[in-house]
């Protein structure tokens, strides 16, 4: 789904770019990498695809693939509807969360109508495609996250942080009993695009999410909120790797992957380099017309998206029946795009980077210009799933407004009409049958111990939550013995023993000095990791054997050291970290590190350089701060200084921020900005903000204005709003600059 907060003021040239059918072949090499050999039965590219909706049989034709791969059908409609994300419980019966509200029209009419649903799927008779279904919960306000947590659902729905639990207590698919299990019982601002997806638990057994600067715990049946003081970023689709590296996208910034380089709880890491300009580059198969960020974002010479503007839904593919050099590879989905992109993630010298799997082609492409996938998933079976919208609008109703430039696209092709439908597809390969459904909640804990080695990363995850949930301290000393080596296990059934452990909250000394000298660089670094309770207390003589890894060969333990350090108060632990950095004086992985750490520490002493306001403007900047981080950094950056992708203007140093007329930023908040912004034209408008309450708007600016411009008098009240909104009420379109100069 698009969430961009910028949209494009150009209208008057696209036609002329929409209606260009230059073929494929003047526009850029077909040439692929000798590891795809793309399936021929779709053509390279397709320049009047039609936007009638398609069969699911129709539509299975439309993919090219790589050579021996295939699409299976899943689910479909009428069994589903508008799916937008799926969860397995431990016995692979699968919930798949529907927003059967979004975009029913081409104004977004009535989506806030609690009427969306959670599915219960079954697949009775082991083919692979549901046959059973049922509404396990109805009646919601588009659902956007969810959790397996043994026999319970953890469910979210939008404009709330609220997240309630929901099981079944007499088998009849539907769900019967409901309780909070995170109830701070506050509206969640910013349309639906702008809010949280995820509750990822990750391998470090912290509940990841998007959007929002929190992480959660899952204690006793509750979630136990954690704060990230410099925010988790992304926005829609978050994923971890084998060792609980979390990958978030950010489709308002155009940024297809960040914040992979570190864990957010230390603070933001980036590189220029992660991945290359041309990384940014899609290639659909298709033309692309109904491209929200107007004509810069359309390749002239075959009318295709150019670059990067909805991705989500990505995944690291961790399962055991696709070829094995699919596992570990970052897919991501572009849906305007109708394409999945494979990403081939690197260690260099602890640096992670990414890189096109192949030349100028994607993965996964379609024909079907319904085709939108925006969830992708390692499944119970081994292969992955795709969840696919299949409907012609992917962009919310702030960005299909009359005067944008893609609702003449969207009503020229009659992509409004194509509601209600979806798909769920699973990949396999020649040759390679799925793996056999799992029965992990009527099985004995020790029998899911040995699940914690297992080749699908779906079973280590699911095994080590299962084990955890049912805390169970039976299990404690066989995964002490896995844990240390003393049972012959991979170095990947030893992480998920340590990390059982931890959650188990029977992770001792004896345990962590053993993984501190294994052999494997990511069993050692999560030592380094389970230390940090310990160095909170300043244990010196802990502090002493991490010194003994000061030197060692991988930069990634190296880094985490640094990180870690962090916790301790202690002077020698301050003095460690810098030894570490001198002892890697090329490295910039390990540098850069301290500098997060360092930016991090002054985001969480933010609050002292308030105290020169009256509490009233203190309260506004605070609740500002928190808007900013959660919705507007993905445009404009945690710095306000922008993003390289240029998304929109920076913030720092604008004359909009920083002018003692507050008018000026008042009035482009209520009702957006368009055209040319200081002789730079960005992809897309900024879109009215208006729709929320004077002192929503109030908050931001002053946070903003604080931040970023005059800092001695944010001072932007509720009052200031309400009397610009009286002043400019009726009015529907962005401002420009010039009507703001006069």
């Amino acid at each position: 789904m698009k969430k961009s907060i910028w949209m494009s003021g150009i209208l008057a040239a696209s036609l002329l770019a929409v209606t260009c059918q230059v073929s494929r072949q003047n526009s850029r090499s077909t040439t692929q990498t000798p590891a795809n050999q793309t399936v021929e039965t779709v053509p390279a590219f397709t320049a009047n695809p039609s936007p009638a909706h398609l069969t699911p049989e129709q539509s299975l034709k439309s993919f090219r693939l790589p050579k021996g791969y295939h699409l299976e059908l899943v689910a479909s409609e009428p069994m589903i509807h508008e799916p937008v994300a799926v969860a397995w419980d431990g016995n692979a019966k699968m919930y798949v969360v529907e927003m059967d509200t979004y975009m029913q029209d081409v104004d977004g009419s009535h989506e806030h109508d609690p009427i969306s649903r959670v599915m219960l799927l079954e697949d009775t008779n082991n083919d692979g495609k549901m046959d059973k279904s049922s509404v396990f919960i109805d009646k919601l306000l588009l659902p956007r996250m969810l959790l397996c947590v043994g026999h319970e659902l953890l469910v979210n729905e939008t404009d709330t942080y609220d997240i309630y639990s929901y099981k079944d207590t007499n088998g009849d698919g539907v769900a019967d009993q409901k309780k909070p299990v995170f109830n701070p019982g506050k509206k969640a601002p910013g349309n639906l695009e702008h809010q949280r997806s995820g509750l990822d638990w990750n391998l470090d057994n912290w509940i990841y999410v998007t959007v929002d600067p929190v992480r959660f715990r899952y204690t006793n049946g509750m979630l136990k909120a954690d704060s990230i003081p410099s925010g988790s970023g992304g926005q829609w689709g978050l994923t971890h790797d084998n060792y609980g590296r979390l990958f978030f996208s950010s489709a308002g910034g155009e940024v297809p992957a960040l914040g992979f380089q570190i864990n957010p709880i230390y603070g933001r890491l980036e590189f220029r380099d992660q991945y290359s300009e041309e990384f940014n580059a899609v290639w659909p198969i298709i033309k692309t017309p109904d491209i929200q960020g107007g004509v810069q974002r359309i390749r002239t010479t075959d009318t295709t998206l150019n670059h990067f503007t909805a991705s989500c839904g990505q995944v690291i593919f961790r399962g055991d029946r696709l070829p094995s050099d699919l596992s570990g590879d970052l897919l991501i989905s572009e849906p305007v795009g109708r394409l999945i992109r494979r990403a081939k993630v690197s260690n260099k010298a602890g640096k992670t980077t990414l890189e096109n799997a192949y030349q100028k082609e994607e993965f996964i492409a379609s024909t079907d210009m319904n085709f939108r996938a925006v969830n992708m998933y390692t499944g119970p079976d081994g292969c992955l799933y795709i969840v696919d919208m299949n409907r012609g609008i992917i962009q919310e109703g702030n960005w299909t407004k009359p005067d944008s430039y893609l609702r003449p696209q969207i009503t020229r092709l009659g992509l409004d009409k194509n509601i209600q439908h979806g798909r769920i597809y699973r990949l396999v390969h020649d040759g390679i049958k799925p793996g056999p459904k799992p029965q992990m909640l009527d099985e004995p804990s020790s029998k899911l111990v040995t699940y914690l080695d297992h080749a699908n990363g779906w079973w280590r995850d699911n095994a080590q939550k299962e084990l955890i949930v049912r805390s169970d301290p039976s299990v404690v000393p066989i995964l002490k013995v896995i844990a240390t080596g003393q049972k012959p296990a991979s170095a990947l059934g030893r992480l998920h023993a340590l990390w059982t452990l931890e959650g188990l909250n029977a992770i001792d000394k004896t345990v962590i000095l053993k993984a501190l000298t294994d052999e494997d660089a990511q069993v050692r670094k999560a030592g380094i990791l389970l230390s940090e309770p310990q160095l909170k207390q300043n244990d010196e003589s802990l502090l002493a054997r991490l010194g003994d890894l000061k030197t060692d060969p991988s930069f990634d333990v190296r880094t985490q050291l640094v990180l870690s350090l962090s916790y301790s108060s202690l002077p020698k632990a301050k003095a460690l970290a810098q030894e570490v950095i001198a002892l890697s004086p090329d490295n910039e992985m390990v540098a850069r590190a301290q500098k997060s750490l360092d930016k991090n520490e002054d985001v969480k002493k933010f609050g002292r350089k308030l105290g020169s306001l009256d509490e009233t403007d203190r309260k506004l900047v605070l609740t500002g701060s928190t808007i900013y981080k959660s919705l507007c950094t993905t445009c404009h950056g945690s710095d306000g200084k922008g993003l390289e992708s240029k998304a929109a203007p920076p913030l720092l140093g604008s004359q909009r921020v920083r002018n003692r007329n507050k008018e000026i930023a008042i009035r482009i908040l209520l009702h957006g900005l368009s055209g040319p912004i200081d002789g730079q034209t960005y992809p897309d408008v900024m879109p009215a903000m208006g729709a929320n309450d004077d002192e929503w708007l109030a908050s931001v600016l002053s946070y903003i204005r604080y931040e970023f411009g005059n800092n001695q008098n944010p001072g932007v009240r509720p009052a200031d709003v309400k009397a610009v909104r009286e002043q400019t009420a009726g009015r529907e379109k962005p401002w420009t600059l010039p009507e703001l100069g006069k």
